[in-house]
């Protein structure tokens, strides 16, 4: 197959005019000019004409839940279905995002590892949605953050296996409930540690040995700076609370940007009324931490939670619009959503780029993202793993 268009994004913030993509399976073969890959292609198979459109690697989103339905209340209706309507339903959402133009998540604690059969059905073309990379069960200690999902755990050894579990059940990145959570309304407040620092070097350690990225659910500023001693992989949030305010501690900065510690803010797509909920002091101080972690040098990726309350599961782009509010470059604000996220989920030699070798995940939208994000809603056509999905 091969797709041709006005223009393909082939690196940051640049384009390659009159261009095409040469596809065969679930691969990119090559991306060069149209006519030179036309002659090339001309027996080889159909071609789609998009002359003037852009084509974008396919977005990721780096933070979601399938499990819950981003509704009022996710955990009640979560604790009502049964398995089965569960997956039914975590179908259905897993086609939204694939619609929306988001062809690789990461779900950050399901259920009975229903995330893991799903992504199953999407590899064999049973059921439309992007890749899924799965943490499987959450790691949380008993009565924690999200510990109705099951992961429930105390002390070294049942940290241990319950990764040992995760992992032999295909997970592809593990997660620890590292300070409390808002959703879990009986548990520690958001800002409180959840794991002794030998249990969370446990957890790390046991995931690292397999080669499985880990990703760390911390809000508390205490619990941001375990998690960097301990050797995280990513920070989910990371909104450095405390009892009574907020403390980005510029010594743990500094390490997350030595380490290459990727964070993942988890902006709501519907970030413009924060300041209604939060009040508009309380939501400026919000934003201005993400603004001094981007501007330190931090790597910031793309990740709206999809699935808490009020985050639906196509989302992604309205989230973006909140870092070009900070003044970030909508070039950038791509990069955060594609090549940085896919490395930064350890999927940089199978996705987020438009390169040969990589997985034909591509999206084909009216006008210049770069110049306006808002194109990246005027979506032509999904590719996932080269299959072919019209709007």
């Amino acid at each position: 197959m091969l797709i041709t268009a006005g223009r393909i994004l082939t690196g940051s913030g640049t384009y390659l005019d009159d261009a095409a993509v040469l596809v065969e399976d679930d691969s990119i073969i090559e991306v060069g000019p149209r006519e030179q890959l036309a002659e090339r292609s001309r027996q080889d198979g159909p071609i789609l004409a998009f002359p003037d459109a852009t084509v974008v690697p396919g977005l990721i989103d780096a933070h979601v839940h399938l499990a819950f339905d981003g509704g009022d209340d996710p955990v009640a209706t979560l604790g009502e279905s049964s398995d089965e309507v569960l997956l039914e339903d975590m179908r259905r959402r897993a086609e939204r995002l694939l619609s929306s133009g988001v062809t690789t998540v990461r779900d950050l604690g399901d259920r009975h590892g229903l995330a893991l059969r799903l992504n199953e059905e999407i590899g064999r073309g049973v059921t439309p949605g992007p890749r899924i990379v799965s943490a499987g069960t959450p790691a949380t200690p008993p009565g924690g953050h999200c510990h109705f999902l099951g992961g429930e755990v105390s002390g070294v050894t049942e940290i241990r296996d319950l990764v040992q579990r995760n992992l032999a059940a295909g997970a592809g990145v593990i997660k620890a409930m590292v300070t409390g959570g808002g959703l879990t309304k009986s548990g520690p407040k958001s800002w409180e540690s959840q794991f002794t620092a030998e249990e969370l070097q446990a957890l790390v350690d046991e995931a690292h040995k397999a080669g499985v990225p880990v990703a760390a659910h911390a809000h508390g500023a205490d619990g941001i700076a375990a998690a960097v001693e301990a050797g995280v992989d990513t920070i989910e949030h990371c909104t450095w609370m405390t009892g009574d305010g907020f403390d980005l501690r510029q010594d743990v900065l500094k390490q997350i940007v030595d380490d290459g510690i990727a964070v993942c803010p988890t902006v709501s797509p519907h970030w413009q009324m924060l300041p209604r909920f939060f009040g508009e002091e309380r939501a400026a101080a919000m934003f201005d931490l993400i603004r001094q972690m981007a501007e330190a040098g931090a790597k910031v990726i793309a990740g709206t939670d999809a699935g808490v309350q009020r985050a639906g599961f196509d989302g992604l782009v309205p989230a973006l619009s909140f870092y070009a509010h900070l003044g970030m470059p909508n070039s950038k604000i791509l990069d955060m959503a594609t090549a940085e996220a896919a490395d930064a989920l350890g999927l940089s030699e199978r996705t987020g780029r438009i390169a040969p070798g990589l997985r034909a995940d591509l999206l084909v939208v009216e006008g210049d993202p770069i110049e306006d994000l808002d194109a990246l809603r005027a979506i032509r056509a999904v590719f996932a793993a080269g299959r072919h999905r019209e709007p």
